[in-house]
């Protein structure tokens, strides 16, 4: 992903040779690229993602400081019908996963952040979440979030050399088109390509 979009900055080389030859001050500026590309950043919080949070914390600060565009949710193990964007509050200020749907256009790259370790049940079948009743499987909703968001990927903080030991990482990974890469700096070059590509 490269920044797109622009906006003038002042040009310095420029005003210093244009002040010196004319005598007065002649400000000239320059385009300056900003970043335009537009980010959903969901964030699996609680259990085994607890070990991984300064990582993924340092991630966020660094997505927050680069994206003008970055909207973020939480979640916790599997994505269903509601996120949150304030952690103390996520059972009273929940947002319906479906009004994201609705809300943000095709243009959106949409990544996860999340060690995809769970219990089968809390993807494939409706009642399977571990805090709450699901109406509807984890799968369909993350089925449906990388169906609107051809544009798409989840980064997984677990060493990838592990992730062929747990069932869900392979479920969810397969569900990414396996688009999944570690949260490591070769992990996250890797990333870029994939969310560069026109789909």
């Amino acid at each position: 992903m490269v920044r797109e979009g622009f906006f003038e900055e002042l040009d310095i080389n420029d005003t210093i040779s244009y002040t010196a030859k004319n005598g007065f001050l002649d400000v000239k500026t320059k385009p300056e690229k900003e970043n335009s590309i537009k980010i959903l950043l969901f964030l699996d919080v609680g259990g085994s993602m607890d070990e991984h949070v300064y990582k993924v914390e340092s991630l966020f600060s660094a997505a927050k400081s680069s994206f003008k565009h970055l909207k973020h949710f939480y979640f916790h193990n599997c994505l269903y019908e509601g996120v949150w964007k304030n952690n103390s509050r996520r059972w009273s200020e929940q947002f319906e996963t479906f009004e994201i749907l609705r809300t943000y256009g095709e243009d959106y790259k949409c990544i996860f952040v999340g060690d995809a370790s769970m219990s089968p049940y809390e993807i494939m079948i409706p009642g399977g979440g571990n805090e709450h009743y699901n109406e509807e499987a984890g799968h369909v909703w993350l089925e449906r979030v990388t169906n609107k968001w051809s544009s798409h990927l989840w980064i997984n903080p677990t060493p990838q050399k592990y992730w062929s030991y747990s069932h869900t990482t392979q479920i969810i990974k397969q569900i990414f088109d396996n688009k999944m890469v570690p949260l490591t700096i070769e992990g996250l070059v890797e990333g870029t390509k994939i969310l560069s590509r026109k789909y």
